[in-house]
């Protein structure tokens, strides 16, 4: 098959699974099952030992509910290796290749595997059941660029035996592609599942409301904290012309936080407006400053808030020294045209978030979560002018930032490269293309939609649940988690995206995490993930 496209059998392809059709309309094929090899490891994980084709490879058993064993079958072209095991079928069709394990000691396992998928099944995923507990599921991500993907699923066992599963029901022409799968003690997991709420306080002053599922009104953040998110992300702003994202305002907002029990991220913009790649502009109080007065300007501010969030018992758990900084802060003098003069600044601004909590985690923090080589550019001069993080942070919304397959590969090479843990800083993706105000949304079309993820709320829970799940297959367990950007960003007069124009729209509701009756999108269950 031609990576990325539609997958055509060949002539013997479709032959083979016709034969196999012939031959087995019940639900198992008749050849040897799982039950006839019990190991404590993946038996032909890489479906080398067979070649190509149809039937159960070495090792693994197929069953369907449908009649159609022929739609799993293995073929050329492996992750590694020369083959690969495939589902596909020319119809609609449901199938399981299984394998079950014994002789397992009790304890946690995490089953990794490679994959790619067309997308479009109604599921298709890889499990872990009979192990002892409840069954354990990771979905396969569509894959419209043909690259393959590395998932994990972990489950603890404690009856000695766990069955390997791999799982499509799909529609004519789907198809997913599995290799090189392995079973090892350890677990995996996410310690942050989070979002970003910064705008969510005006939204309430100016008459925001929010909704449980069944219709009545609630408290957003706790509505957001009862469907499992466990950390917060507030912006700050310097002297904003609204008054909002301001010290002040993010102490009132800290202490609703801690009262849930949530963690707490603080997101330094340096500036009285928004700070990102494309503008870095110093605050209106600092403009005429020179680079010593802004080393001194950026200590002095990040300590003051970060301390008054300690003083009142609200201690920031993480903080980022600035906001998608790939070109630097507080231009020109900070920016990346002169890393010595940025390097200076970031350092003033992690010794005072240190000074403040030796335990808060300094994270630096890029757009373009899919560009792994300008990412190393920048954290390889980091870390050639001695700037202290602990944490890696980078932006990831897929109609901009490319692939998942470019987003697994930056996390790893980042996690790997630097030694440290890495995060989703900001990700959403829109549940409609509809608009719930007078200003465009920033996604208002269907051009500018990721293959395979549409613009409903099944889309955008898909696309958040495959953002986590490549998060969590980071080796070394060093994928932190998610920060959903802006869920409570919905469309209310006044609180629009500039803080000068309060009639300025907000471009956004369509990516939030309630809809335009006010409740929660199935987005928000995949804060529960694991």
């Amino acid at each position: 098959m031609r990576q990325g496209s539609t997958r055509r059998p060949t002539t013997r392809t479709l032959a083979r699974g016709a034969a196999a059709l012939l031959l087995g309309t019940s639900a198992t094929l008749a050849l040897p099952t799982a039950g006839a090899h019990a190991a404590s490891s993946v038996t032909n994980g890489g479906f080398e030992a067979n070649g190509t084709g149809t039937g159960s490879p070495t090792g693994w058993s197929t069953t369907s509910a449908t009649g159609q064993t022929g739609a799993s079958y293995t073929e050329s072209g492996g992750h590694s290796g020369s083959y690969r095991l495939t589902h596909w079928a020319a119809g609609a069709y449901k199938v399981e290749t299984s394998q079950q394990l014994s002789g397992l000691a009790k304890g946690s396992y995490t089953l990794t595997a490679w994959v790619r998928s067309s997308g479009g099944q109604n599921s298709a995923y890889l499990a872990l059941r009979n192990c002892g507990g409840a069954e354990q599921r990771t979905d396969l991500p569509p894959t419209p660029d043909g690259a393959w993907i590395r998932l994990v699923t972990s489950v603890s066992v404690t009856t000695g035996s766990c069955t390997v599963s791999i799982d499509s029901d799909a529609n004519a022409g789907n198809w997913i592609n599995v290799d090189d799968l392995t079973l090892a003690p350890g677990a995996t997991g996410l310690t942050v599942r989070g979002a970003d709420v910064s705008t969510l306080k005006k939204s309430e002053d100016k008459g925001g409301v929010y909704r449980n599922a069944d219709g009545t009104t609630g408290d957003a953040l706790t509505i957001l904290h009862s469907a499992g998110m466990n950390y917060a992300r507030l912006k700050v702003w310097v002297n904003p012309a609204d008054g909002y994202n301001n010290k002040a305002r993010v102490l009132t907002m800290a202490k609703r936080i801690k009262a849930l029990g949530m963690g707490l991220l603080i997101d330094f913009h340096y500036s009285d407006s928004w700070a990102d790649p494309g503008k870095q502009t110093k605050p209106a109080a600092w403009s005429t400053h020179t680079l010593a007065q802004l080393e001194t300007d950026v200590y002095n501010h990040t300590y003051d808030v970060l301390n008054a969030l300690k003083a009142q018992g609200t201690t920031a758990d993480m903080v980022q020294i600035g906001n998608e900084i790939n070109g630097g802060i507080l231009w020109s003098e900070g920016s990346t045209d002169n890393w010595s003069n940025l390097a200076a600044l970031l350092t003033q601004g992690a010794d005072a978030a240190k000074a403040v909590s030796g335990s808060t985690k300094v994270a630096l923090h890029l757009a373009e979560g899919g560009d792994d080589a300008g990412a190393r550019w920048f954290f390889d001069n980091a870390v050639s002018h001695k700037v202290p993080f602990d944490v890696i942070g980078l932006s990831y919304y897929g109609y901009w930032h490319g692939p998942l397959s470019a987003l697994q590969t930056t996390l790893d090479d980042m996690a790997a490269r630097y030694a440290r843990p890495v995060y989703v800083a900001e990700t959403a993706y829109p549940f409609t293309l509809a608009n719930d105000d007078s200003l465009a949304n920033n996604v208002g079309s269907s051009s500018q939609l990721v293959s395979g993820y549409p613009a409903t709320q099944a889309g955008q829970a898909a696309n958040l649940r495959d953002v986590m799940n490549v998060l969590e297959a980071v080796p070394g367990g060093r994928g932190m988690g998610a920060f959903y950007w802006e869920p409570t960003w919905t469309a209310v007069p006044g609180n629009g995206w500039d803080p000068t124009d309060p009639s300025s729209g907000d471009a956004w509701e369509n990516q939030a995490l309630f809809d335009y009756n006010d409740r929660p999108t199935a987005a928000m269950s995949w804060f529960h993930h694991r």
